[in-house]
């Protein structure tokens, strides 16, 4: 069985899996068809080189070929690749024989069907190259692409007005903001002890929630959306993220007004986007997500969003894809296709990997109820954060 990716890869794997793919199948495709001849005919290894030479064109070409196709998906899939596979291998050999008519004489009236006639007498060749690519090109492309990726994520430094920063559903208290920069460093430092690179945008003294890096940039794969905050002291974040994530190889779209939307009311489970619409996110910012992410193969799914001030205020995933979150401050569980309850509010959960996640320390009920379920749970002291509404999310997202 091979791996195919339920989600688009980031391009450059997507180059990388193409090229081994193209290059795997072709050196299959020529070493196989070179053995046959030596084990068919008497004459020994003297019909290794002429052998080699003679369908050496043949397997360059069979090796851009199949480069090409995995690069436009056409081995994603194997009732895509099987019919694929037999183009490439016609195409490889008729490109073949072509440049040794090509170079023996120039091209005339009989040329064409010299073509066909040698495709009949060297069909082995046309079966051996079909065979390797949707055989061992797949394979070898379905590997890379299953390949597990740099392990980074973004961060972004408090500023300097950090204890300005909005509020809308609870009251405001005292901010410490020296505890903040501890907390956020030791924040930081919990994500690199468990094999993250952290990317760090650059800070931002004019946007005091500018820290909740989450809510300025969503991405999907190898494209990554800038939002379009609901709060006006907000716009203006997501600038500094452009540059950033072209560095890292994505491709950049933008939220427009008058569409709203905070990376924070954005929920990823499988292909499914969940998107709160509430105080920060508009209708016409889940249109232009809509738009941007579902040719890449989301689904987006609104979701109202009334008791807190994001979607992941109210609800995280686990790694499994189960929805968890303390049910009074979720408008409506029945839109999860699976949702656990937390005993207590502000239980976010970041994935680090397929068996941990991280979790504020400030609920540990919750943290109880994750590790009864067979998870690591790693918890982090965001108190200062909790006191802007913020939690473990908000202050990270994971390239991936």
């Amino acid at each position: 069985m091979t791996f195919a990716p339920s989600r688009p890869l980031p391009l450059g794997r997507r180059v990388l899996a193409a090229f081994l793919a193209g290059l795997a199948a072709a050196v299959a495709a020529h070493v196989v068809v070179v053995f046959v001849f030596y084990v068919l005919q008497a004459t020994g290894l003297s019909v290794v080189v002429p052998v080699s030479n003679y369908f050496g064109i043949s397997s360059i070409a069979l090796g851009v070929l199949v480069f090409a196709a995995a690069l436009a998906g056409g081995l994603r899939r194997w009732y895509v690749a099987i019919p694929v596979a037999v183009v490439a291998g016609v195409l490889a050999e008729t490109v073949g024989i072509v440049h040794i008519i090509l170079t023996q004489s120039a091209w005339d009236d009989q040329a064409a069907g010299y073509v066909v006639q040698a495709l009949g007498t060297n069909l082995l060749y046309v079966v051996v190259a079909a065979v390797a690519t949707a055989c061992v090109g797949r394979r070898v492309w379905s590997a890379v692409a299953a390949l597990p990726g740099r392990r980074q994520v973004l961060v972004r430094m408090p500023s300097a007005r950090l204890a300005e920063g909005q509020i809308t559903h609870i009251d405001r208290v005292a901010l410490d903001e020296e505890l903040a920069d501890t907390q956020w460093e030791a924040y930081v430092e919990a994500l690199r002890a468990e094999g993250f690179e952290t990317v760090e945008v650059p800070v931002s003294d004019d946007h005091p929630d500018s820290v909740f890096v989450e809510d300025a940039i969503v991405l999907f794969g190898g494209t990554a959306v800038l939002t379009s905050p609901g709060a006006e002291s907000r716009r203006g974040e997501q600038d500094a993220l452009a540059p950033v994530a072209r560095r890292l190889g994505h491709t950049v779209r933008r939220i427009e007004l008058p569409g709203t939307l905070d990376g924070g009311d954005v929920l990823k489970v499988g292909s499914t986007v969940y998107v709160g619409r509430g105080g920060r996110t508009n209708g016409e910012g889940i249109a232009q997500l809509r738009d941007i992410v579902s040719p890449l193969g989301y689904t987006v799914v609104p979701v109202p969003v009334t008791k807190v001030l994001h979607l992941k205020s109210a609800v995280t995933a686990l790694p499994d894809g189960t929805v968890v979150g303390y049910a009074k401050h979720v408008d409506n569980p029945a839109v999860f296709d699976r949702f656990l309850p937390l005993p207590e509010a502000g239980g976010a959960v970041v994935v680090l990997d397929e068996h941990s996640v991280l979790m504020a320390s400030s609920v540990p009920k919750s943290r109880a109820l994750v590790e009864s379920l067979g998870y690591r749970v790693v918890t982090v002291d965001v108190s200062e954060f909790e006191k802007l509404e913020g939690c473990v999310t908000c202050l990270s997202v994971r390239v991936r």
